[in-house]
């Protein structure tokens, strides 16, 4: 039979000089990291970050800027060089940029979908939304981002287009300061207004694809529904998709409407800006109450 062995006596736990003082049994701990609250500038940071750090921004804005140079341009250079300096008595230099916007404003579109949409495909969004809870924020970031940069490069391009077509048509009558306005100010207030609708839209449909279809549809679809409605009986809706169609609503300000009623002036962007907010409600409102 073994010896049974004697008991060894456990090891205490050293306790510290602090806790056999009777001191706390945790210390406060302070980072060193500064805590700040965040507001809105930090929102538009990030989201001016991303903007300018993928490359759709860069494709779609140098294409946009290329198609609006380049036809701008180029049918400025055409005019001038079949027309007399009677053909052009009567017409405004400034109207010939209006073949390039038109085209142009599709890649304003696209960037505008892309912005919120390209988020909810990739899951990225789920990112966003856990940096910044705030998703009214999110969206107020977004679309202040993408308005400042649409309207910088819009009025830039037009404004070099307008300068060009100026000097190269020397028998046309030169601009009046309301004509500068509207041809500059005013058509590039539109298209960012424009942009950031299928900013809008995107956030609404969460689909690249779709948001951009829906966006060409309303740009493209009410004119073209117009020419071919020949029955006299739809005359009065011919005519109001004419008037309220936004390539016509983009010559008003060139003083070259299809038609001779319908909006006039500035009357088309007080139109875009009331149909832009009521859809950003509509997008605030569906982001509060949907998931990611």
């Amino acid at each position: 039979m073994s010896t049974p062995q004697p008991s060894m006596p456990q090891a205490q736990p050293a306790v510290p000089n602090w806790q056999a003082a009777g001191g706390p049994a945790y210390t406060g701990y302070t980072s060193p990291i500064p805590v700040v609250r965040t507001h809105l500038g930090h929102a538009i940071a990030s989201e001016w970050t991303k903007i300018r750090s993928v490359r759709s921004t860069m494709w779609t804005l140098g294409v946009f800027v290329l198609i609006m140079i380049g036809i701008g341009l180029g049918a400025a250079a055409l005019i001038a060089a079949n027309s007399s300096p009677d053909d052009l008595r009567d017409q405004n230099p400034l109207s010939f940029g209006f073949f390039g916007l038109l085209l142009g404003s599709m890649c304003v579109i696209t960037l505008g979908v892309l912005t919120t949409a390209s988020e909810y495909g990739t899951g990225m969004i789920r990112t966003t939304m856990v940096a910044c809870p705030s998703r009214g924020r999110v969206l107020a970031a977004k679309s202040i981002v993408f308005f400042t940069v649409a309207f910088v490069i819009t009025l830039v391009s037009v404004l070099l287009v307008a300068l060009a077509d100026v000097a190269m048509l020397d028998g046309a009558p030169a601009p009046t300061g309301q004509e500068w306005l509207k041809g500059t100010l005013g058509i590039s207030l539109y298209i960012a207004l424009l942009g950031l609708l299928s900013l809008i839209i995107g956030s609404i449909i969460r689909h690249s694809a779709g948001a951009i279809t829906i966006m060409i549809g309303v740009v493209l679809a009410p004119l073209v529904i117009a020419l071919f409605m020949f029955s006299q009986s739809l005359e009065g809706v011919r005519q109001a998709l004419f008037e309220y169609s936004i390539p016509n609503q983009l010559s008003v300000f060139y003083a070259n409407s299809l038609t001779d009623s319908g909006p006039s002036g500035w009357d088309p962007l007080w139109i875009i800006l009331g149909v832009t907010a009521v859809a950003f409600a509509g997008a605030y409102a569906l982001l509060e109450n949907r998931d990611v």
